[in-house]
């Protein structure tokens, strides 16, 4: 869409240009959940949550949005970051999903444009025993004509037909034989993690109240057993929220607590789905755009994608029942996906080439028995007689409209009602940011962009104050200690976790590496909130040991 001169500034753009960074202070955001009475109270800082946060926010409705570890700490960090319609949503006849999915991804790509950017995915055609062989190369080809028609020539390019020669220039360790071509379609990638954060900011900078590390504990109830808040645990506080509805977004585990009184029947059936990615180094693979490969002798098929210097291997979709705050990547999983690279790919990828992982569960709604990977990924609104309302499922891309339909059930329960704007609401750092202008020379100037849109400003202020701020944080990556500061003082990062894992993806993409910056990133903490030094050591030595257990599962040492 053409975006014509105008003789004034445009005003949703001019509204989200800041001359100073947003500050939150979680002290004032924790006293803002004490003394004010909330119109909405929202529980689970997923992107679900957080959307729905922002979009109550501009609603003009008072809110407060608790989240019990770190934003996008559970399922919205461990996705496979794409931003996407779901080809395989066409195969299982839910044409409808994949089009109103696409639609979404296109709002995502505006509103959102810092951090979601187009990603090519490519399917290779082979003799045999590939993802498909040419006899169904053509049904394959009508799957993504279908596909364009429903939304994909959005992005403004429609799928491609390609040589093995073109294959291999996009994935040149693919193994030859047999190799009869391949075709592209493109949809979109995002760092899961920092567009949750990103909504979360600004619902804050819309007028919502937000804090992590405060766990809902209980939903409140008055004397005409009416939902009328919660009681959240900051730290060593215990805080009453009070608010006229309570919106339960907190996914799978929802399986655990549900917030509904203790003899209310269970209204939905929570099935989470494990799903496992590791990243290797990208010399291993050299890909430019994801590569969808075949696992021999199974049904699944697996993708490569490349993400900075390292490629990930991802995913598995499996029931899981165990403990939800920890969830790894198992030995059996990791040779799962090292097997298929390895029969599509002309590499030598073992174990010990692994340089971090990732394990979440996906928020299915649905009763025992059958595939998961067969479940359909549609989302479920519930509305308790209490007025208790409850959101899960669905699918990171299309988290705006599922939050826009829980803001629409929760206004009912206030009996009011307004309009959702979210459709063409930037988030901070997107209004006015031009994607192709920063990032095309590369530089720190492009690392800054993709991370913080029109806000890297704010970054780079830091280090022309302080310039020794410019020091590498993590060895091989890109993160600066300014970065680092900027999470603690900017975007609400409490821990080392908080900033290796989610404020930068360190521990996916240089997880011993991040181990040895963990010290560092806990004088910074220690600077910026005033933490005592047996803290400062209790999270170095947590984070570290983390790092161990989940590399004692994922080599299969862990029993």
């Amino acid at each position: 869409m053409i975006g014509w001169p105008s003789r004034k500034p445009r005003k949703d753009r001019a509204g989200m240009t800041r001359t100073e960074p947003l500050r939150l202070v979680r002290q004032e955001q924790s006293d803002r959940l004490g003394s004010e009475q909330f119109d909405m109270l929202i529980i689970g800082g997923g992107i679900t949550g957080t959307y729905a946060a922002l979009d109550a926010s501009l609603r003009g409705y008072r809110v407060a949005l608790v989240e019990k570890d770190d934003f996008a700490s559970g399922t919205s960090s461990k996705s496979s970051k794409m931003v996407h319609g779901g080809l395989r949503y066409i195969e299982q006849g839910n044409l409808g999903l994949v089009r109103h999915s696409l639609h979404e991804r296109q709002r995502l790509r505006r509103n959102a444009r810092h951090l979601v950017q187009r990603l090519p995915f490519l399917f290779p055609i082979l003799e045999r025993d590939g993802v498909f062989d040419k006899r169904l190369a053509k049904a394959f080809e009508s799957l993504l004509w279908t596909y364009d028609l429903a939304g994909g020539w959005r992005e403004g390019i429609l799928h491609q037909k390609l040589t093995p020669a073109e294959v291999l220039s996009h994935c040149p360790t693919f193994k030859q034989d047999g190799l009869l071509g391949g075709f592209l379609y493109f949809d979109a990638r995002v760092d899961d993690a920092r567009l949750t954060l990103a909504v979360a900011r600004t619902a804050a900078f819309h007028g919502a109240a937000v804090l992590n590390h405060a766990k809902a504990v209980e939903v409140t109830r008055d004397a005409h057993g009416r939902v009328d808040g919660a009681i959240v645990q900051a730290g060593q506080a215990e805080i009453r929220v009070r608010a006229a509805v309570v919106v339960m977004a907190t996914g799978v585990w929802l399986r655990d607590w549900n917030g509904s009184r203790k003899d209310d029947p269970q209204a939905l059936h929570i099935r989470p789905a494990k799903g496992v990615h590791v990243a290797v180094p990208w010399l291993k693979v050299r890909n430019d755009c994801t590569v969808t490969i075949p696992v021999p002798g199974r049904s699944r098929r697996a993708t490569i994608t490349r993400w900075g210097n390292v490629s990930y291997l991802g995913t598995t979709d499996e029931d899981y029942d165990g403990d939800l705050d920890d969830v790894h990547c198992t030995r059996r999983e990791l040779d799962f996906l090292l097997e298929g690279a390895r029969s599509a790919l002309k590499t030598d990828l073992c174990a010990e080439d692994v340089v971090g992982s990732i394990a979440g569960c996906r928020p299915l709604v649905a009763p025992p028995g059958g595939k998961t990977l067969e479940i359909k990924r549609n989302h479920e609104i519930r509305v308790a007689a209490d007025g208790l309302v409850t959101i899960v499922g669905g699918k990171l891309t299309t988290s705006r409209h599922m939050a826009e339909q829980t803001i629409d059930a929760a206004q009912k329960v206030l009996g009011k009602k307004a309009r959702c704007v979210t459709a063409s609401a930037f988030l901070l750092g997107a209004a006015g940011y031009d994607p192709q202008a920063i990032v095309a020379s590369g530089g720190l100037s492009a690392h800054l962009g993709e991370r913080y849109g029109t806000e890297a400003r704010f970054v780079s202020d830091l280090m022309q104050q302080d310039p020794a701020l410019m020091a590498p944080l993590v060895a091989g990556l890109p993160y600066t200690e300014a970065e680092a500061l900027y999470a603690v003082r900017h975007e609400l990062a409490a821990t080392v976790e908080d900033v290796l894992s989610r404020r930068m993806r360190a521990r996916l993409m240089a997880r011993d590496a991040s181990a040895l910056a963990a010290a560092r990133v806990g004088q910074i903490l220690q600077a910026e909130l005033g933490l005592s030094d047996t803290e400062v050591a209790r999270q170095v030595n947590g984070y570290r040991t983390a790092i161990q257990h989940e590399k004692s599962v994922l080599m299969g040492d862990d029993s």
